[in-house]
């Protein structure tokens, strides 16, 4: 397990402060309305186009291929859910677990409040291995400690990693099922089971049992991955932290960036620029590239390391440390 090294913390306690202050100073956390119209607009529009498209093509093998573009709208659907979650796009809770709640349970079928529960303790604690759900143990271990005793799954996980996403939107929908009815959540569950019934309903009623069969398996998998994907690079492999660090450094050492211009930004929707993100998670999408180079230069003043490389590089780290963390199941084996 990586560990933050020690730094010298004479100026800590008012680090992110300053950082803040020029963050506000160049206008970066005002709302970017007319924005989040255009993506808001984008994505419904592609949301209706594709199952349009299911409703025209009918029973035919052609859909397979609705069902990867549907898969690619899910994943788009989730990152506005995300930037619903944080308040990104409109300034208040309830209008953004309205919209949440349209998008996460209705629209994909996953729950807003289960997410939102989960992704608040992980921006608390990033990469820590007991507060953050993100790296606790599960499927995929992320620290040799908790891989002690685990099987031949552990062993390679690295080389499971892509497999195992395919059955992430199939996961995520099993777990807000089971927060809904831990929760008592009547309204994410009347809207998560709608969502379900007309799912299943317009698969088996347009399409051969095949067909369905096919679509589901397709849809769901290629979602998975790119939901996964839009993850993976922004953590998994950087230092754990120790518990003694100050806001600032917990969230940018922790992090990682990646590079790769406007299709790499609207690909994992702004996540790319997880540092900035982690610092000020209200902050709108379009405005992360912005602070990005204000982030660096004040990190490289203060003495504190950051990560930033590109996306191949990111799942390449990832990937290691995933197999370094089974290094010694696989000495025993």
């Amino acid at each position: 397990m990586t560990t933050m090294a020690e730094r010298p913390r004479a100026t800590a306690g008012s680090d992110f402060a300053e950082l803040g202050r020029r963050i506000n100073a160049a206008g970066l956390l005002r709302r970017r309305p007319a924005y989040y119209v255009a993506r808001l607009s984008l994505v419904g529009g592609a949301l209706t186009l594709g199952w349009a498209a299911f409703f025209a093509i009918g029973a035919s093998w052609w859909t397979l291929a609705v069902a990867a573009f549907l898969a690619v709208v899910f994943a788009q659907t989730a990152l506005v859910a995300h930037d619903l979650a944080h308040r990104q796009v409109f300034r208040t809770n309830k209008p953004s677990a309205r919209a949440g709640l349209i998008a996460g349970n209705l629209a994909i079928g996953m729950s807003y409040g289960y997410w939102m529960d989960k992704h608040t303790k992980h921006h608390a604690n990033p990469n820590h291995d007991d507060l953050d759900p993100d790296v606790g143990p599960g499927v995929l271990v992320w620290s040799r400690e908790a891989a002690a005793g685990k099987g031949f799954l552990t062993r390679y996980q690295a080389y499971f990693f892509f497999p195992l996403l395919t059955l992430l939107g199939i996961s995520l929908k099993r777990d807000s099922i089971r927060w809904i009815s831990q929760k008592q959540k009547p309204l994410e569950a009347a809207l998560l089971g709608l969502h379900l019934i007309a799912y299943l309903a317009a698969l088996v009623t347009v399409l051969s049992p095949l067909q369905a069969i096919a679509f589901l398996v397709v849809h769901q998998a290629i979602f998975g991955v790119y939901l996964g994907l839009t993850f993976a690079p922004n953590h998994k492999g950087m230092p754990h932290p120790t518990g003694d660090e100050d806001f600032l450094r917990k969230q940018v050492l922790t992090s990682r960036n990646v590079r790769g211009g406007r299709f790499v930004d609207a690909a994992l929707g702004g996540l790319n620029y997880q540092i900035e993100h982690h610092l000020f998670p209200a902050m709108p999408t379009p405005n992360l590239r912005k602070a990005q180079p204000i982030v660096q230069r004040y990190c490289a003043e203060i003495g504190v390391s950051y990560e930033m490389t590109s996306l191949t590089d990111s799942y390449r780290q990832a990937l290691s440390h995933l197999h370094d963390v089974g290094a010694d199941l696989r000495k025993t084996a």
